[in-house]
C-alpha cells in the first residue's frame, strides 16, 4: 500500500515538473477557461494611424472586399432600372410622385430618383475602382516576376507528388533529359535542365487571364464614368416632310454630363422623307408592326453631300460618332383653320400622342396668332382633338382605333375661344389645351361644339367665327440623338472581361519533372512527375500522354532476373542516390501515370 502511494506521490512531482518546464508554452495549448486578471499596462500596444490606414488598405484592396463592392453595385443598380430616373424621364418621376405620395419623400431621401448620381452609388464606385486598382497593381509585379523566373527544380522525392510514373531505360540519363526537355517544349511548357532533372510549368495565361479580367473591369468602370460625364441626349419629334439640324435650338428635349460642351456637337442634318409601317392583319398578332423604318435623307457638315439613309428599331443611323434612334411612331392631322372672312389663318400637319397600340391618339391644335373674331378682334382658338386611325364606325362602341394602320382616319375635334396662356412666359405642355381661360364655343343646343371629321370634312364655327377642315394625315417619327463616348470602350471591356474570366476558370497551371539517374545496376531510372498549381482531373491523364511521348525515345529496358536487384540488403523499398525509390522491372509501366 505504501509503495503505491510513493508511486502516485512520485507521478504527481513528475507531471508538476513537466508543468513548469513547460510554462508558457503549455499554458497556450490548453483548452481550460483562462482566470482573468487584472491589466497591468503591458499588453499589445494599440496601432497607430498609419497601422489602421494600413489595415484599411488590406482590406481594401483585397478579392473578398472587391466582390462585395461588385455585388453591392450591382444591387444598387436594380433601383435604377425599376424606379423612373429624372435623369432618363423627368414627366414619369412626376407622375411616380403624384401616385406614390407616402413613398416619395422616403426615396427623395435615399436618392433613388437620381440613383447614378446618387453619394451612396458614387461611394460604391469609387472604392470599387481604388480596390481593382490596388489588387491589380502588385499581382502584375508577381506575374512579371514569375515570366522572369524559371520553374523551379525538382524536388527530392518525386514520389510524393499527385501524379506520378517511372520506368527503367537503357538509354543515357543526358540523352533521356535532352528528349524531355524537347518534348516538353514542345508541347508549349517553359522549361530548363536543373541538376539531374528537367523542371517544366504550364498554364501562366491562367493569370493573365484573371489580370485582364481586373483590367477589363476597370476599363468598363472608366468607360461608364465618362460616358456619364460626356454624353449628350436629346429627343426629336419630325412630321414627314420636316428635318432637324443638330443644334441645341432644334431639340424638344436635351439632356448632357456635367463635363459636356455644346460646342461638341456632331454637325449634320436630316430630312423625314417617308415614314413606313406595315401590320399583321390577321391571327393572334394581328396589329404588331412588320415593317417599322424611317426613310431619311441626311448631310454630314454644313456643305455636305445629301446620302439617302433608313432608320428602324434597334439600327440606328450613325453620324460622326453620333447615333440617331427611331424610338416612337404616330400621326399627325393635317388642319387648315380660317376666319369667318374665308382667310386661311393656319394649315399645318399638328402631331397627336399615341395612347394605345392601335396608335388611338390626342391632343391639342392651337391657333395663336391672326385670328380675329366677327368683331375684329384678336383672339386665340383652341381644339381638343381625339384621333382614329381605323374607326369601327357609329353605333359600335367608342371611338377607339381598331388597327393602328390609317384604314378609316377620323378626327374629332372640341372648339373654344380666349387665351391660351402661351402669353404668360411659362412652359405649357403642347399636347394639352389650358382651358381655364377660354370659352367654349357652343352648338344649336348650347353644348360644347364638337364633331367628327373625316378627311376633307370641316366643322364650321358658330356666328360666322370660321371654320375648321380636316385635309389629311401626315404621320410623324419620334428619334432619340445620342453620343456616349464610352460605349466602344464598354463594350471592349465587357468582351475582354469574358474572355479573362474564361481563362482563369478553364487554364490549369502545372509543373512537370522528369529526373534522369543512373541506378545501382547500370541502367538509367526514369521518373516523372506532375503538380497542378490549381485542381484538376487531368493531370495524371496528361502526364501519361507525356511519359508515352518520353518512352518513344526513352525505352522500357528488359526485365532482368530478380536475383540481379538484390545486392547487400538493397530491396524495393530502399533508396538510391537521388533520393528516389528504385522501381523493379515488375513494376515499371510501359506508359500511363500512377498516382
Amino acid at each position: 500500500m505504501s509503495k503505491a502511494n510513493s508511486t502516485s506521490t512520485r507521478q504527481r512531482e513528475e507531471e508538476d515538473e513537466q508543468g513548469s518546464a513547460h510554462g508558457a508554452a503549455g499554458e497556450q495549448l490548453s483548452t481550460a477557461p483562462r482566470e482573468e486578471r487584472p491589466d497591468t499596462g503591458a499588453g499589445v500596444p494599440a496601432m497607430s494611424v498609419i497601422g489602421w490606414v494600413r489595415w484599411f488598405w488590406r482590406q481594401l484592396t483585397s478579392m473578398r472586399v472587391a466582390l462585395i463592392l461588385l455585388f453591392l453595385l450591382s444591387l444598387g443598380a436594380i433601383p435604377g432600372s425599376l424606379i423612373p430616373q429624372t435623369s432618363v424621364d423627368d414627366m414619369k418621376v412626376q407622375a411616380f410622385k403624384e401616385q406614390h405620395t407616402t413613398l416619395t419623400p422616403i426615396y427623395e431621401a435615399l436618392q433613388l430618383f437620381d440613383v447614378y448620381s446618387s453619394v451612396w452609388f458614387s461611394a460604391i464606385y469609387i472604392l470599387l475602382f481604388v480596390s481593382l486598382i490596388g489588387c491589380i497593381v502588385p499581382r502584375t509585379g508577381q506575374f512579371v516576376g514569375q515570366l522572369r523566373s524559371r520553374p523551379p527544380g525538382a524536388p527530392k522525392r518525386l514520389t510524393r507528388l499527385p501524379a506520378y510514373t517511372t520506368w527503367r531505360t537503357e538509354a543515357e540519363p543526358e540523352e533521356v533529359r535532352a528528349a524531355a526537355l524537347a518534348m516538353l517544349r514542345g508541347r508549349r511548357f517553359r522549361g530548363h535542365e536543373v541538376g539531374d532533372a528537367v523542371a517544366a510549368e504550364k498554364g501562366y495565361l491562367r493569370e493573365a487571364g484573371n489580370l485582364v479580367f481586373h483590367i477589363a473591369l476597370i476599363v468598363m468602370l472608366i468607360a461608364f464614368a465618362s460616358g456619364q460625364l460626356f454624353k449628350s441626349e436629346g429627343g426629336k419629334l419630325v412630321v414627314e416632310g420636316d428635318g432637324f439640324s443638330n443644334t441645341l435650338t432644334q431639340y424638344d428635349d436635351f439632356k448632357s454630363g456635367s463635363l459636356y460642351d455644346s460646342d461638341s456637337l456632331a454637325p449634320f442634318s436630316f430630312v423625314l422623307d417617308d415614314f413606313v409601317g406595315t401590320y399583321e392583319k390577321s391571327g393572334p398578332q394581328r396589329g404588331t408592326p412588320r415593317t417599322f423604318e424611317a426613310r431619311v435623307t441626311y448631310a454630314e457638315g454644313a456643305d455636305g453631300a445629301e446620302r439617302k439613309g433608313v432608320i428602324k428599331v434597334n439600327e440606328p443611323l450613325v453620324v460622326d460618332g453620333t447615333k440617331v434612334y427611331l424610338i416612337a411612331h404616330g400621326y399627325a392631322p393635317v388642319v387648315t383653320v380660317r376666319d369667318g372672312t374665308g382667310k386661311v389663318v393656319s394649315k399645318s400637319a399638328v402631331p397627336l400622342l399615341p395612347i394605345d397600340n392601335n396608335i388611338t391618339s390626342s391632343g391639342a391644335i392651337k391657333v395663336m396668332d391672326g385670328y380675329k373674331d366677327k368683331n375684329g378682334k384678336k383672339t386665340q382658338l383652341g381644339f381638343k382633338a381625339f384621333f382614329v386611325p381605323t374607326f369601327a364606325g357609329h353605333g359600335k362602341g367608342q371611338m377607339f382605333s381598331q388597327f393602328p394602320a390609317l384604314d378609316f382616319p377620323v378626327l374629332a375635334l372640341s372648339a373654344y375661344q380666349g387665351s391660351l396662356g402661351v402669353d404668360s412666359g411659362l412652359a405649357q405642355n403642347v399636347y394639352q389645351l389650358d382651358t381655364s381661360k377660354m370659352k367654349e364655343f357652343k352648338d344649336k343646343d348650347g353644348e360644347l361644339l364638337k364633331k367628327m371629321l373625316m378627311p376633307g370634312e370641316k366643322l364650321d364655327l358658330p356666328d360666322g367665327a370660321g371654320s375648321i377642315t380636316y385635309e389629311g394625315t401626315e404621320e410623324w417619327a419620334s428619334f432619340q440623338i445620342s453620343q456616349q463616348p464610352g460605349n466602344g470602350w464598354a463594350l471592349g471591356g465587357a468582351i475582354a472581361a469574358i474572355a479573362g474570366l474564361a481563362g482563369s476558370l478553364f487554364i490549369q497551371r502545372r509543373r512537370v519533372w522528369v529526373r534522369a539517374v543512373r541506378g545501382a545496376d547500370g541502367v538509367t531510372v526514369v521518373e516523372m512527375a506532375g503538380l497542378g498549381r490549381s485542381e484538376s482531373a487531368k493531370l495524371p491523364e496528361e502526364l501519361g500522354d507525356l511519359s508515352a511521348a518520353l518512352v518513344t525515345t526513352a525505352p522500357v529496358a528488359p526485365e532482368k532476373p530478380a536475383a540481379s536487384t538484390s545486392t547487400d540488403g538493397d530491396g524495393p523499398d530502399a533508396t538510391n542516390e537521388a533520393g528516389s525509390r528504385p522501381v523493379q522491372p515488375a513494376e515499371a509501366p510501359a506508359e500511363g501515370a500512377e498516382k
